[in-house]
């Protein structure tokens, strides 16, 4: 499995990718634009990622942002429904606003910090990115 993990602060950064190391490789961007990138680049390659783990703080550009431009960029792709990237919001955010729009704009699922491993792996296992935990 291919991960790209999109966050700012380094202590999430790193517990995100030992719970996630086991299961693919992770790439890693510290704002939304770096990720953005990362994300089309792989594409364009045809070698895109399984999963995006998608922080919403973030300087420059935030994930709720790179969540809309992810998904404008796979529908004019023609990347639709269960073809394109998984992703997952995981952020300090709990309010109603902010994880409404993440699931208007077509997240799997929506986190609060901090991550409760077996919850995430059970999420994944549901999205068919892995097997067993």
């Amino acid at each position: 499995m291919r991960i790209l993990i999109v966050e700012d602060d380094f202590v999430s950064s790193k517990l995100l990718q030992t719970i996630l190391f086991p299961y693919g490789i992770c790439d890693v961007a510290d704002n939304g634009y770096e990720g953005l990138e990362l994300f089309r680049k792989a594409v364009k390659e045809e070698e895109p990622y399984d999963l995006i783990c998608l922080d919403i703080m973030m300087p420059e550009m935030d994930g709720q942002q790179m969540l809309k431009e992810i998904r404008g960029f796979e529908e004019i792709r023609g990347i639709t429904g269960m073809d394109g990237v998984k992703i997952i919001m995981v952020t300090a955010l709990d309010d109603f606003e902010n994880i409404s729009r993440a699931f208007r704009e077509q997240c799997e699922a929506y986190y609060i910090k901090p991550i409760d491993k077996d919850r995430l792996l059970e999420t994944l296992k549901k999205l068919n990115l892995i097997q067993d935990i």
